[in-house]
């Protein structure tokens, strides 16, 4: 990932120093392995252990002549540690290095992710209750439909962050897993015991049963929560850009003092983060789909799947920690403008009390049908006329002989449509 995306301490974990620390994690854990069970000598693996080392640069000259990372990173490491090096490697297959090592750095950017969607929770929580009781106009189609608050829009983000939390952490166990099972998994080089020694000491379970890899569909799944997490974050950037919209103007992305909007424009402030979040959504959507795709691999093996993994692993993990983050920043420094709020929940004059209207009338003993179409034609009528919809029932014989101005007045109140909050808030928080 461009660096412009990608935060220090995510970008650290993909590093090549990080992944070939993983790797020699893995060798020198088979190597402890191997004294346990009898197949090393305790001596040669103290000076295994003692001088194991590698440098990046060399890996990669090594594998600029040999064409293969895994036997570039041995010799590299052979060079280090001297004559015992014939003892590294000992009956493993690359997958068993490469594979255990990449859950190993799939758990630690997972840790990431989870403390990502910590502190949105925490900014979402926050302006849920700052915003409880701020009355906004709430839509069904782009269009006007019944006041709501603000506070239950962000409730409702927050909702549905914890269940992505939940998908995370699933995804993340399935994913903790290493094996050391040999070329077609079968154990035919070693014994299981040490695949159960090896993935110990990195914090991983041995997989149940595995062929030359640890099985896709525990990577597809990962990735498609990295999709949906991604998907939530747009669906909060979307409403952010849309409240934002000059003819709304209701919520502002956070805009510095010194920041620019426009090269042409300067009145211009743009929700510049949102659009971006927007953005890496459709990108994390797309590693998902290839996620999936590495699912069916040939036989016991092929390296379909690797070189897209060598990008999508990296690029989404690194992607979602940014768009976590901004999000969360553009969280913490909404500005929400209640009194546009207001002004917009004025704009339509009141029509959406239609429903109050209906259910009274149908009370009183009228007709569903007639109800509708009495209601209907004063709502059409005020907003045609611009006219508050109160007022032109309070006109209307009709409606005031089954209703009176008394009723009229009990129904135009608007704490109908914040009156459940804190029951809603305490399913919620």
């Amino acid at each position: 990932m461009i660096s412009r995306y990608s935060r220090k301490e995510m970008a650290a974990i993909w590093s090549d120093e990080s992944k070939f620390k993983a790797w020699l994690a893995v060798e020198l854990a088979a190597c402890d392995a191997h004294v346990k069970l009898g197949n090393i000598d305790a001596k040669d693996n103290d000076v295994i252990q003692k001088k194991a080392d590698f440098n990046v640069e060399r890996i990669l000259e090594i594998e600029a002549e040999v064409g293969h990372d895994v036997i570039a990173f041995l010799t590299c490491v052979a060079e280090y540690i001297g004559p015992e090096s014939r003892l590294v490697h000992l009956g493993l297959t690359s997958s068993d290095v490469v594979d255990t090592a990449f859950s190993y750095l799939i758990t630690q950017s997972g840790v990431i992710l989870e403390e990502g969607l910590v502190n949105l929770k925490a900014a979402l929580k926050k302006l849920a209750h700052q915003e409880k009781e701020t009355l906004m106009m709430g839509r069904t189609h782009g269009v006007h439909a019944e006041p709501t608050t603000f506070g239950l829009k962000c409730a409702l983000y927050y909702e549905e962050c914890s269940r992505q939390e939940k998908r995370l952490a699933e995804a993340l166990e399935e994913l903790r897993v290493g094996k050391i099972s040999g070329a077609v998994g079968n154990y035919a080089h070693m014994s299981p015991k040490l695949e159960a020694h090896v993935c110990d000491a990195l914090g991983l379970k041995p997989s149940k049963i595995s062929t030359q890899t640890l099985q896709r569909d525990r990577h597809a799944h990962f990735l498609s929560v990295i999709a949906l997490i991604g998907g939530t974050l747009e669906k909060m950037a979307v409403e952010i850009r849309a409240l934002q919209k000059t003819e709304f103007n209701e919520v502002q992305e956070p805009f510095s003092k010194k920041q620019k909007g426009s090269s042409a424009m300067p009145h211009k402030r743009n929700p510049i983060i949102c659009e971006r979040v927007t953005g890496i959504a459709r990108l994390l959507r797309g590693y998902a789909l290839t996620g999936f795709e590495n699912q069916a691999l040939w036989h016991e093996r092929d390296i379909s799947h690797s070189s897209t993994e060598r990008v999508i692993f990296p690029d989404a993990t690194l992607l979602l920690d940014y768009a976590l983050h901004k999000m969360t920043g553009v969280l913490e420094g909404l500005e929400v403008k209640r009194d546009k709020m207001k002004e917009n929940i004025d704009a339509s004059y009141h029509v959406f009390f239609s429903q109050q209207v209906l259910l009274a009338l149908v009370e009183s003993g009228m007709l569903r049908e007639d109800a509708y179409r009495l209601v209907q034609k004063n709502a059409l009528a005020a907003f045609d006329s611009k006219t508050f919809f109160k007022e032109k029932l309070l006109a209307d014989t009709d409606v005031v002989s089954k209703l009176g101005a008394k009723k009229l007045d009990a129904i135009f109140d608007f704490t109908a449509y914040s009156q459940h909050v804190d029951l809603i808030f305490d399913r919620v928080f």
